[in-house]
C-alpha cells in the first residue's frame, strides 16, 4: 500500500488530487454524493441554456459539464469549485465565432473546439509560469461592469426567440434594438404567451419555491402551456418551435480545427476567454474558501482550468470556467472534497439518459425566458448602486466597461482593465505629501511625535518636515520633486528638509536618484536633506544604486529626536536668535552654536 501522504512534492504537483484523496471516507463520500446529485439537477437546465447562448446544440452544454468538470476538480486547488459552462464565457464564445461561421453548423462547432483548446493551452501555460497573481489586477468593478454588459447582450440575443421574430443572429446590440423596433408588428402572440408563462412561473418559483430548481419548474410550465396551445390551435397556427430531443449518451470524441486559419481567427478571443475564465474561477474559489477556511493556490487553479478546457475540446465540450451558483450550492449541500464536483458529472450523465427525450417538448420561447431570468440575476444591482453613489473613479471604470462590452464584448473587459490600471497608476504617481510639526506635548519624548501642520501652527523658518505616504518610483518622482522644490522656492530660507520615511512603501532606482539629487541640491544651498525612520527596503535600494554616499550616512537617522538634535546644530545662528516660533525642544535651551538662551 502506497502512503499517499508521504508522496514527494513533484508528484503532488503532477497529481494534486493525491493531497486530498486520503481524506475520502465513507462519511465524506456520502456527503459528496448528496451534494453531487443536487448539483447535477441544477446544471442540467443551465447547461442547455448556456449552450443556446453559445450558439451550439443544447447537448454541447451538457458535454461541457461532464469531462471538463471532472478534470477541473481533480487538478484544481479548491475543494468546492464546480467548473463547466457559464453565462459570460458562453456569450463570449458566441460573439467570437458567430461572425466566422453559422451558429450550430459543423464549421462553427469546429472553431469553438479550437477556441476551447487554445484557451486551455493559454491557461495551462499561465499556471505553469506561476502567473496566478495576474488576476489580482482585474478589479471587481471591471467584472461587475462586464457581467452586466454580458447580461444585456444575453437578453438581446433572445429577443427573437421570446417574441417569435425572424431576426439575423450575431447582430450588434444597437442593431438588435433597431431590428426589434422595426419588427414589432410581426410579434407572434402565442410564442410570446409561452415565453411570458415561462418567465412568470420561473420568477415565482425562484422567489417562493427556493427548494426546487426554478429553471426546471419554468421549463415544465412553459412546456405545458405550449402543449395546450398547440392542442387547441395547432402547431402550424401557433408557430411554437421546440428545442428537439437531446442526444443521450457519453460525450463523443471530437477534434478541433487545427488549420492555421482557424488558429489565427480564434487565438485572440481564446486569450480573452482564458483570462476571463481564470478571473471568474479564482474569484469564485476564493469566495467559497472564505467560508470553508481553505487556502486557494491560484497557480494550481490555472492549471486545473487549463487542463479541463483542453480535455473538453476533445470530448465535445466548449470553453468553461467555475460557476458561482453551482459552487455555492455544492458548498451549501455539504460537499467535503472535490470528489463531489467529479461525481456531479457522473450523475448528470445518468440523468441525461433519462430526460433527454423530454427536451423534444421544450419550447424555444421557454429557453429564451429562462435566459432572461439568468441575465437579470447576473446584474449586481447592489454593488452597481454603491459604486455610482460613492466612488467617482470606479463609476467611470464601471461605465466604460459596461458600454465597451455592449459595443464589442471581446474588447470591453480589456478596456475596463486598462482604465482601472490607469486610475491606479495615477493614484500611485501622486503620493500624499504632508508637512509636519512637532507636537508640543511630546517635547520631552526622545523620539518626538510629529503631527500634520495646522493653519495656525508655528513653523521653523529654516527647516520643513515632510512625510511621503506612498511609493517613490519613476512614475511618482516628478510629483515628489515638485513638492521638494516648492519648499525653498516659496521661502528661500528653508534650506533644510527633513523627510520622515516610515510611510514610504517602495522606492526604485529613479526614487533613489531623486533623493540623491535633492541632497546634492540642498547641500549647495547651504542646507541638507535628512531621512528619518528609513525602512530596510529603502536602505537596500540606496546602497544598491550607489546613492547612499551622495545622500550621506550622517544624514540618515533612526528616530526623530536623534535627527533634530543633529540638525539643530547646523541651522543659521542669527536666524534662530530672532526666531519666536521655537517649535523644537533645543530652541528653548540654546542657539545652534551652543550659546545659552
Amino acid at each position: 500500500m502506497i502512503d499517499l501522504k508521504a508522496c514527494p512534492l513533484w508528484l503532488y504537483r503532477l497529481l494534486p488530487f493525491l493531497r486530498w484523496w486520503p481524506d475520502v471516507t465513507p462519511q465524506t463520500f456520502k456527503a459528496d454524493s448528496v451534494a453531487a446529485l443536487t448539483g447535477a439537477m441544477i446544471v442540467l437546465p443551465q447547461a442547455v441554456a448556456f449552450a443556446t447562448i453559445a450558439g451550439l446544440p443544447p447537448e454541447y452544454g451538457l458535454y461541457a459539464a461532464m469531462v471538463p468538470a471532472i478534470v477541473a476538480a481533480l487538478w484544481g486547488s479548491s475543494w468546492h469549485l464546480v467548473s463547466g459552462p457559464t453565462t459570460a464565457i458562453s456569450i463570449v464564445v458566441f460573439a467570437s465565432i458567430s461572425p466566422l461561421a453559422e451558429p450550430g453548423s459543423p464549421q462553427f462547432i469546429g472553431l469553438v473546439l479550437t477556441l476551447t483548446l487554445l484557451a486551455g493551452l493559454v491557461q495551462l501555460a499561465m499556471g505553469l509560469a506561476r502567473l496566478g497573481m495576474l488576476v489580482n489586477f482585474i478589479s471587481h468593478t471591471v467584472i461587475i461592469g462586464f457581467t452586466a454588459g454580458a447580461a444585456i447582450l444575453i437578453a438581446a440575443s433572445q429577443i427573437k426567440n421570446f417574441f417569435g421574430l425572424d431576426m439575423p443572429r450575431g447582430a450588434h446590440f444597437h442593431e438588435v434594438l433597431i431590428q426589434f423596433g422595426s419588427h414589432l408588428a410581426d410579434i407572434q402572440p402565442w410564442v410570446m404567451a409561452v415565453g411570458l408563462a415561462t418567465l412568470v412561473s420561473g420568477m415565482l418559483a425562484k422567489r417562493y419555491l427556493q427548494k426546487l430548481p426554478y429553471m426546471i419548474v419554468a421549463m415544465v410550465a412553459g412546456s405545458i402551456v405550449a402543449a395546450v396551445l398547440n392542442e387547441k390551435f395547432g402547431a402550424g397556427q401557433t408557430g411554437i418551435l421546440t428545442v428537439g430531443a437531446l442526444a443521450a449518451g457519453l460525450p463523443p470524441l471530437s477534434l478541433p480545427d487545427f488549420s492555421l486559419t482557424a488558429i489565427r481567427q480564434t487565438l485572440f478571443p481564446a486569450t480573452i476567454i482564458a483570462i476571463l475564465a481564470l478571473t471568474e474561477a479564482v474569484a469564485i474559489a476564493r469566495s467559497v474558501a472564505t467560508k470553508s477556511d481553505q487556502r486557494i493556490d491560484s497557480n494550481q487553479e490555472f492549471v486545473g482550468q487549463g487542463l479541463s478546457n483542453i480535455a473538453g475540446s476533445f470530448f465535445s465540450g466548449y470553453a468553461g470556467s467555475g460557476s458561482f451558483n453551482r459552487s455555492g450550492v455544492n458548498y451549501a449541500s455539504g460537499a467535503k472534497t472535490p470528489l463531489a464536483a467529479a461525481l456531479s458529472a457522473v450523475f448528470l450523465l445518468l440523468i441525461v439518459l433519462l430526460v433527454a427525450p423530454l427536451a423534444a417538448y421544450l419550447p424555444v420561447a421557454s429557453m429564451a425566458a429562462i435566459l432572461f431570468i439568468v441575465a437579470w440575476s447576473l446584474i449586481d444591482f447592489h454593488h452597481i448602486g454603491e459604486i455610482i453613489k460613492r466612488h467617482k473613479r470606479e463609476r467611470v471604470v464601471l461605465a466604460l466597461t459596461f458600454v465597451g462590452t455592449l459595443v464589442d464584448l471581446e474588447k470591453g473587459i480589456f478596456l475596463g482593465i486598462l482604465v482601472s490600471l490607469m486610475f491606479y497608476l495615477y493614484r500611485t504617481s501622486q503620493p500624499s505629501i504632508r508637512e509636519l510639526v512637532p507636537l508640543a506635548a511630546e517635547a520631552d519624548n526622545p523620539r518626538r511625535k510629529f503631527v500634520p501642520v495646522a493653519p495656525d501652527s508655528p513653523k521653523c523658518p529654516q527647516m520643513t518636515m515632510l512625510r511621503v505616504e506612498g511609493s517613490i518610483f519613476f512614475g511618482a518622482a516628478e510629483h515628489v520633486q515638485i513638492h521638494f522644490r516648492n519648499v525653498d522656492e516659496s521661502d528661500p530660507q528653508k534650506k533644510h528638509l527633513l523627510l520622515t520615511s516610515r510611510a514610504i512603501g517602495f522606492i526604485d532606482l529613479a526614487g533613489a536618484e531623486l533623493l540623491a539629487k535633492e541632497a546634492t541640491r540642498r547641500r549647495k544651498m547651504g542646507g541638507g536633506l535628512y531621512l528619518v525612520g528609513v525602512q530596510p527596503d529603502l536602505c537596500k535600494m540606496l546602497r544598491r544604486s550607489g546613492q547612499v554616499d551622495t545622500v550621506g550616512e550622517d544624514q540618515i537617522f533612526r528616530h526623530k529626536g536623534e535627527a533634530l538634535q543633529s540638525i539643530y546644530s547646523r541651522l543659521d545662528n542669527e536666524i534662530c536668535r530672532t526666531c519666536t516660533a521655537r517649535i523644537f525642544r533645543e530652541c528653548h535651551v540654546a542657539l545652534p552654536d551652543g550659546t545659552p538662551r
